[in-house]
């Protein structure tokens, strides 16, 4: 007969194999855009889980949208995982806009929080090319979102016509909007309440497979992004980038006026690099930024040539645009805004035309070194000079040379330098103009 210590024992291990099998919930917060690093940080969640075989992934998402070709990479991740992925646009006051509804209807659980909604996705042209793509184009961009969406709506076994109008009509969808039209399945105040509705009730998996989930007082983990995810987010923001690029010419151009600083130089390169790579992620016009570089060459120009102002007016002008263009982007969130194109252009422009002026100005004053420094100061003949002797001149004693006989103590005055020989004229004497009695 088996003793109480080894039955306690016994229960205990039974307790903890249980408890190992059935896994926790990993959580992760999506509140940003859907760009690349959105996409890198999902789908690193959705490996971290397979590895620790746990439940399922929930992902709490609130997103105005963002670019279609990582939000496809984000469906494929789903889809093809091998824990379920939950997803819950939350808290109150949150949206599943544009893209968001496809990683939504894309889910293998879909829930809302109240007071948030859901749709918009219509895909949207912008851009220089924008108005020259004809009407049969524009067709076949709207009918391939439209695919994508019918294809996850149905594999999910949910509404694919009002799912699909959502792309085609640009719908969007209150919280009950979508629970009555069967876009989504719950409606939760929290994730425990959400967990609670869900318990016993199956779903179909993307591959057609019935799972039923279990997951109300099982431990919800918190996945954060790593590092390089945070900053790369931070970067990600069309504002910073611009910033950065800005910033980064202006140090540039003041390396190049004071050759050997090293420290403008070298914030410049690194922030134009960073720059660079940021904008790499996102889609950028190249255009707009021939038009930044044509207003640095406008604030050049400012310096040379006397135009009251007119080309750093230009210059402002090709710089706020370059700005408000350099990202093309399907929503406002993702482009550079009015306001910081503005803030950034007008007190560069200002800033750079005036160290441009500054820096002409200088070069154009008479050099006060060298032997070109002396053509011009007066001196003081030391000797007798017929036609040579020493003068003394900016606290030097030269040899000199005079057109016309100089005496001693005479003052002179400097017209050419010869190596170490200086070429002096005598400086007349003024005559006393005599008083009238």
């Amino acid at each position: 007969m088996k003793s109480a210590s080894q039955i306690i024992l016994g229960l205990g291990v039974v307790l903890v194999l249980s408890a190992a099998s059935a896994g926790e919930v990993l959580k992760i917060v999506v509140d940003d855009t859907i760009q690349p690093v959105t996409q890198e940080y999902i789908s690193r969640a959705i490996d971290e889980a397979q590895r620790h075989n746990d439940q399922a992934v929930l992902i709490e998402l609130n997103t105005p949208g963002g670019l279609v070709d990582s939000t496809r990479k984000i469906i494929d991740k789903i889809t093809s995982s091998q824990v379920p992925v939950i997803v819950y646009v939350a808290p109150g006051g949150s949206r599943a806009g544009s893209a968001g509804i496809f990683i939504l209807e894309a889910a293998d659980v879909a829930a809302m929080a109240p007071g948030t909604n859901a749709g918009a996705a219509h895909p949207v042209l912008i851009g220089p090319l924008a108005p020259k793509v004809d009407d049969e184009m524009k067709r076949k961009i709207e009918n391939d979102t439209a695919a994508l969406m019918r294809s996850v709506a149905s594999k999910r076994g949910r509404n694919v016509a009002v799912a699909e109008s959502a792309v085609l009509e640009s719908k969007s969808f209150t919280e009950q909007e979508a629970l009555s039209q069967h876009l989504i399945d719950y409606v939760a105040p929290s994730q425990d309440d959400l967990f609670r509705q869900m318990s016993g009730k199956s779903f179909k998996r993307f591959n057609g497979q019935e799972v039923t989930l279990n997951l109300s007082g099982q431990p919800v983990v918190p996945f954060g992004m790593t590092l390089k995810e945070h900053i790369l987010g931070y970067l990600m923001d069309p504002n910073v980038s611009f910033i950065l690029l800005a910033i980064g010419a202006l140090a540039l151009y003041a390396e190049f006026n004071h050759p050997g600083a090293v420290i403008p130089g070298t914030v410049g390169v690194v922030f134009i690099l960073i720059a660079a790579f940021a904008l790499n992620l996102l889609p950028t016009r190249f255009a707009a930024l021939v038009l930044i570089l044509g207003a640095f060459s406008l604030f050049a120009a400012e310096a040379k040539f006397a135009s009251h102002g007119v080309l750093t007016i230009g210059g402002i002008v090709l710089l706020t645009l370059g700005g408000l263009l350099l990202v093309d982007s399907p929503i406002p969130e993702m482009r550079v805004h009015l306001l910081t194109a503005l803030a950034v252009s007008i007190p560069l422009g200002l800033i750079t035309a005036f160290l441009m002026s500054i820096a002409l100005k200088a070069r154009r004053n008479k050099k006060v070194s060298g032997a070109e420094g002396l053509i011009g100061e007066m001196g003081i003949a030391q000797t007798s000079l017929s036609p040579r002797g020493k003068v003394f001149v900016h606290g030097e004693l030269w040899d000199a040379v005079a057109s016309s006989g100089v005496s001693i103590g005479q003052s002179v005055v400097v017209r050419r330098v010869d190596g170490l020989l200086l070429e002096v004229e005598p400086v007349p004497v003024r005559q006393p103009v005599p008083a009238i009695p």
